[in-house]
């Protein structure tokens, strides 16, 4: 049974269960873990109502979450993350906080990382490669990356994963999976969906993510279907050398879209990426249907040649031809600034229920949507424009399907 879950590529929580079912110590020691973390930080900020110091210590609080949740491990970090592009359920000043577990988190022994690499591979780490960085040069929440050479030459990134993902990732599933049902139907949270159905969600995904030949495969789609499409680079996969717990693949020279300073020292023309980023992604959405769903600032860089390249495909969704009619109705109708149907097209897509009064919500779109159309690129403010949005998901009932 044990072997059974822990090699499995994919998330069953039927199985989950029946394994932790029979560990109730595991799941207590992990609960009292989670309790202990996560229940002081309620109490801090209850503390702060009490005593009227809510604002005083927002930002204390904020940086207190993001600790709290890397203290947790992997899934934890996870969960922050899929947070930090919820700005229906988190409030921005955490948002913000939130979205440092992206690319900002302590690696693991590198030691073990090259134990891992041998293991998984079958050959010494100077036996593959000629050169490797003596420490990560990123880490993630469920891997970090190391910056090595072939011996024929070529430069590559070689993704290890954290050691022990699965027993600590199905021991917090299976721990979300019964707070859910005990405590979903007590949660005044907007989140338009059960939320056990919502956890299992979460499950799949996780599964999907830590298999690394998932990932390539991703990759390989990717860029196949951007192979005529001189403004996107995509990293090629070496087989030979990655394992479900290993990745290596073509390493990216370019600098974050965030690192303005440098790609305006590099001569690179930032309306140009802009154009490159929006084209592709409304490709992804609306021609493909297969879409890269963490396109945070660590996993787009802009190379020297012009190109914007993507990385870590680990998370990737597909959409329904419907889904992608509709999208493609949504955006005629924003540029057309027909908000009475593009009220309509929320409720196609799901963020609104049918059963929606969708009157009120019109003009309230109309202003918060209608000045970020007039403005020139160089003028408009993406952040500006999403936090206002943000504040009409929490006036209004909108909700945000899991795609």
């Amino acid at each position: 049974m044990q072997a059974s879950l822990f090699r499995s590529k994919i998330y069953d929580p039927a199985v989950v269960a029946k394994f932790y079912s029979r560990r109730p110590w595991k799941v207590l020691w992990r609960s009292i873990q989670v309790l202990w973390w996560v229940g002081s930080f309620v109490l801090g900020l209850q503390s702060d109502r009490w005593l009227g110091n809510e604002d005083k210590n927002l930002e204390k609080r904020a940086v207190q979450l993001r600790q709290l949740l890397t203290r947790l491990g992997p899934t934890f970090i996870k969960v922050g993350q899929a947070l930090s592009t919820r700005p229906d359920l988190v409030r921005k000043d955490f948002l913000e906080e939130l979205t440092k577990l992206q690319d900002q988190l302590p690696p693991f022994s590198t030691d073990l990382a090259m134990a891992i690499i041998e293991r998984e591979l079958g050959y010494t780490v100077e036996e593959v490669f000629s050169e490797i960085s003596p420490l990560p040069v990123a880490a993630a929440s469920l891997g970090q990356v190391y910056q090595g050479r072939l011996y024929n030459g070529d430069e590559v990134a070689i993704k290890v994963q954290r050691p022990n993902l699965l027993p600590i990732i199905t021991c917090d599933l299976f721990i979300m999976r019964f707070a859910a049902r005990v405590l979903g139907p007590l949660l005044p949270l907007n989140l338009g969906h059960n939320l056990i159905l919502i956890v299992d969600e979460f499950g799949t995904k996780l599964f999907e993510e830590i298999d690394y030949q998932n990932e390539g495969r991703n990759a390989e789609l990717f860029a196949a279907n951007f192979q005529d499409d001189p403004t996107i680079k995509v990293p090629s996969i070496y087989w030979r050398y990655s394992t479900h717990k290993v990745l290596t693949l073509e390493w990216i020279h370019g600098f974050k879209l965030t690192d303005i300073d440098k790609i305006q020292a590099a001569s690179l023309d930032t309306n140009d990426l802009i154009e490159a980023g929006v084209t592709s992604g409304l490709q992804q959405l609306l021609e493909y249907g297969f879409f890269h769903a963490d396109p945070h600032p660590g996993n787009l860089f802009a190379m020297a040649d012009g190109r914007m390249a993507y990385i870590d495909f680990g998370m990737m969704d597909q959409l329904g031809q419907d889904t992608k009619e509709t999208l493609v109705d949504a955006v005629v109708h924003l540029i057309n600034q027909d908000y009475s149907n593009l009220a309509t097209d929320f409720v196609k897509l799901g963020f609104l229920t049918p059963d929606t009064d969708i009157q009120p919500i019109i003009p309230a779109l109309e202003m918060v949507l209608g000045d970020a159309l007039g403005a020139k690129v160089r003028d408009f403010n993406f952040k500006t424009t999403t936090d206002r949005f943000s504040e009409l998901m929490k006036e209004y009932p909108f909700r945000v399907p899991s795609k």
